[in-house]
Formats: C-alpha cells, sequence, structure tokens
C-alpha cells in the first residue's frame, strides 16, 4: 500500500515535471531562454524543453508592430510652436539586444524619433515645415537608419500624420488667409468690370464702325446709282434729234415766261432782235429823252 502511494506521488511529480518542463515559443516569435536567470540561448517557434524552476523562457515577438506617438511641441526656426503626431511601423530584429540591452527599447527609439523631428523641424521654418511633410518624412526616415545594433530594432515606416502651429498663429494664419481672399475677389471683381468695360468699350466701338461701314456702302452705293443714271442719261442725250433740245428750250422760256420778274430769256440767234421788242424799246427812248 505505502508502496503503491510512493509510486503514485513518483507519477505525479514526473507528469507534473514534465509538464512544466514543456514550452511553446508561437510562431513569428522567439524565445530568450534564461538559467537562474541569466541569458543561455534563443530558441525559434516550436516546442522546446526546459528545466523547471531553474530556466525560464521570455517570448519575443518578431511580428510588425504599429505605434503612435502622440502629440508634443517643436520650436522652429523663426520661433512658431507647432504640435506634431506621427506613426510609425517596427519589427525586432534581434531579440537579444532589444530585451537585455535596453531597458524599454520601445521607448528609447521613441525618443530618438522625437530627437531627430526636433532636429529636423527646428531647421526649417514654419512655412516651409507645414508645406514639406514627405520631405520631413524622408530625412527623419534616413535619419533613424537601421537601430538593430543598439536597439535590436528595425523601422519599417515612419509618417508624420499631423502638423499644426499653436491656437495663436492659427488664427494669424486665417486673418491673413481672409485678407488675401478678400484681396483676391476685390482684385477679380476689379479685373471683371475692367474687362466688362473692355468688351463694352470694343462693342460700342464695333457697332460705331459697322455702322459707318454701312453708311459708307449705301453712299457708294447711291453714288454708283447715280452715276449710272448719268452715264444712262448722257447715252440718251448723245443720240436724242436736235429738235428735241430746241423744244426743251422753248419749254424753259414759257416755264420762266410764267415768273412775276422781269427777266428777259432769248435765245443766242435771236439777239439781235433785242431792239424790237418793245419794252426796250420804251426804255431806250427815255433813255433818249432824258
Amino acid at each position: 500500500m505505502i508502496f503503491s502511494i510512493s509510486t503514485l506521488l513518483i507519477a505525479i511529480i514526473v507528469v507534473v515535471l514534465i509538464i512544466f518542463s514543456c514550452s511553446i515559443v508561437p510562431q513569428n516569435y522567439e524565445g530568450l531562454v534564461e538559467t537562474l536567470g541569466k541569458y543561455s540561448k534563443t530558441e525559434k517557434a516550436g516546442l522546446i524543453f526546459i528545466i523547471p524552476l531553474i530556466q525560464r523562457v521570455r517570448k519575443v515577438s518578431l511580428a510588425l508592430q504599429p505605434l503612435e506617438i502622440s502629440k508634443y511641441s517643436i520650436i522652429t526656426k523663426d520661433n512658431a510652436e507647432v504640435s506634431t503626431s506621427l506613426t510609425l511601423n517596427y519589427q525586432v530584429t534581434d531579440s537579444f539586444k532589444y530585451f537585455y540591452n535596453n531597458t524599454d527599447s520601445v521607448e528609447s527609439m521613441v525618443q530618438l524619433v522625437r530627437g531627430h523631428l526636433r532636429d529636423i523641424i527646428g531647421r526649417m521654418d514654419l512655412n516651409d515645415a507645414l508645406g514639406s511633410t514627405s520631405q520631413i518624412n524622408a530625412q527623419l526616415a534616413d535619419a533613424i537608419g537601421d537601430l538593430t545594433n543598439v536597439y535590436g530594432i528595425r523601422v519599417i515606416r515612419v509618417n508624420v500624420d499631423e502638423l499644426l502651429p499653436s491656437k495663436e498663429i492659427q488664427r494669424a494664419m486665417d486673418k491673413q488667409l481672409t485678407a488675401d481672399r478678400e484681396k483676391t475677389a476685390t482684385i477679380a471683381k476689379a479685373e471683371g468690370e475692367a474687362r466688362n468695360i473692355e468688351l463694352t468699350t470694343k462693342a460700342k466701338n464695333d457697332a460705331l464702325v459697322a455702322t459707318a461701314k454701312a453708311k459708307a456702302e449705301a453712299i457708294k452705293t447711291q453714288a454708283d446709282a447715280e452715276k449710272y443714271r448719268i452715264e444712262q442719261l448722257k447715252a440718251a442725250l448723245a443720240n436724242a434729234p436736235e429738235d428735241y433740245f430746241k423744244n426743251q428750250s422753248i419749254a424753259a422760256f414759257k416755264d420762266l415766261a410764267k415768273g412775276e420778274n422781269n427777266l428777259i430769256v432769248m435765245d443766242k440767234d435771236n439777239l439781235t432782235q433785242l431792239g424790237n421788242i418793245p419794252a426796250v424799246k420804251e426804255i431806250w427812248k427815255k433813255q433818249d429823252q432824258d
């Protein structure tokens, strides 16, 4: 009976020891085996055996880790205060250095990133910094480099998510932006009015020119018509018989005779008969008496 109990206890102890001597390192992890608190070896993912109560395993993830660095203030070259926040992705490349060489490798990495970012933005004016986020990202990635030898970490990607000036500067920038917009609107309005005047003046000038051209064309057409009429009249008169002109002269004399004046009209061929006119005889008789 006593032997059976002892055997059972021994079996239980063995089972417990076997259970505690087995450890599983998950996929994409490494296991740091410590013997009496001292590092002894690194194990890959899978089932490993350790000495219970003497050895233990510290599991370090090798997967890509995202990290957000909260807002903090930076002073630019022109003494403007800006707040920034950034995100980065890092990966443990040396689990031994990551765990043993630093009290907190991640926090050390964060402080290093902040320091480099302060240095980069501190050498830039506010306007340059606000408009050069991609350039800052590139410079920051180059400055960080590979941190494997120091922290056992490699930064895969770093990105400045936010770069904002202080509230006072934002208010001043808003006022400046509003003033610039009003200035632009005023200039645009003035240019629009000037353009409108220019177009209106051009339209009036074009209308005047068109009217003048139309009048000139009308005068030219009228002149051409008058010229044609005269040419036709000349042609007709050139072919008219001699009696036509005498008849025209007689008709003209008749029209003159109907008038109330004392004008006497005679044909040039009859000027020698001027003395036979009674009125003329009477005038000459009075002159002789005087």
